[in-house]
């Protein structure tokens, strides 16, 4: 918009719809009350470095405010859209904070037990002793498996912009998955069923990324499943694609969770989720895996029934 004497005198459209239709003629420090924008522009001779602005108008989005002096002594402002470089940044503060805390908690419980050791080792018992060094271990092990998730999640962000090209054979990934969790399968007294014809069509893929995938499904599955109830590794040829379910029979997604059960860190139950030695980057993991693959990613759930997730991945080009 075009300010002179401190009345807006032009707008375009894109300036009416954020502030109002009836600018022309308003003064500006009614069309705007941000504190730092109306100082910026009362010198505005000086260097524009621009304000960030938030609240402008209606909008709850984010906006740099930039301006410049024109020849014939008006002043010219431009409202750029900030709103996704924001919302990067909050992910950004976000993620920090959630990987502190996850790995604060474990790094505490070690703490406090090897201090303990150091401090009564003449009074604790061998029983006690052995309890102890359990914990430690098993804390010590959780953290390992927090920072391999997020050095496999940068490794895989940092390769999304090249497409793997490898043809790969899809049905023997599965079995080697089903395989790697054939043991916690035994333990929570589940099945494990494959629906995977042997003649799948080779997928466009990076072997170790899809491998991974279906070894966070096939967990993921057991881990929120009921004990007891089978899970369920599906595949067929779909078109261009291949496609892979994986089912359990657990307490389900609530509708308000689906949308973000990808996102670092999220968990639905928290307290259940650490309990069963979830790291909360698993499904992000995936989500980031079946991007790289030009992929889709889909979450079927319902609450008391259990969670379908659907992985499309493209044929190979022979």
């Amino acid at each position: 918009m075009l300010v002179q004497d401190g009345h807006v005198i032009a707008a375009n459209i894109a300036a009416r719809a954020l502030l109002g239709e009836t600018l022309e003629g308003a003064k500006v420090s009614e069309v705007m009350t941000h504190p730092g924008a109306l100082e910026a522009l009362e010198r505005h001779g000086e260097r524009d470095e621009g304000v960030e602005l938030t609240g402008l108008g209606k909008s709850r989005r984010h906006w740099l405010m930039r301006h410049a002096a024109l020849a014939d002594g008006r002043l010219l402002i431009r409202f750029v859209d900030r709103s996704e470089v924001a919302a990067a940044e909050q992910m950004r503060v976000d993620f920090v904070a959630n990987a502190s805390h996850e790995l604060r908690t474990p790094l505490s419980t070690l703490i406090g037990y090897t201090e303990t050791l150091r401090e009564q080792a003449e009074e604790i018992d061998p029983p006690t002793r052995e309890r102890f060094l359990s914990v430690v271990h098993d804390e010590a092990r959780r953290m390992q498996r927090i920072v391999e998730d997020l050095i496999s999640l940068s490794r895989i962000e940092a390769e999304k912009f090249t497409a793997p090209t490898e043809a790969v054979a899809f049905t023997p990934l599965i079995d080697q998955a089903i395989e790697s969790a054939q043991r916690m399968a035994d333990e929570r007294g589940s099945m494990i069923v494959r629906e995977a014809a042997d003649d799948l069509p080779q997928v466009a893929a990076d072997r170790s990324q899809l491998l991974q995938l279906l070894d966070n499904l096939v967990i993921n599955a057991l881990r929120y499943g009921e004990p007891g109830t089978p899970v369920t590794v599906a595949a067929r040829a779909e078109g261009p694609m291949v496609h892979l379910t994986v089912s359990d029979n657990g307490e389900g997604i609530a509708p308000e969770h689906i949308a973000r059960v990808t996102e670092r860190f999220y968990r639905v139950d928290t307290s259940r989720s650490r309990s069963l030695g979830g790291t909360g980057l698993g499904l992000s993991i995936v989500k980031h895996i079946v991007e790289r693959h030009r992929g889709r990613l889909n979450i079927e759930s319902e609450l008391g029934k259990g969670t379908r997730i659907h992985v499309l991945l493209p044929i190979a080009v022979s």
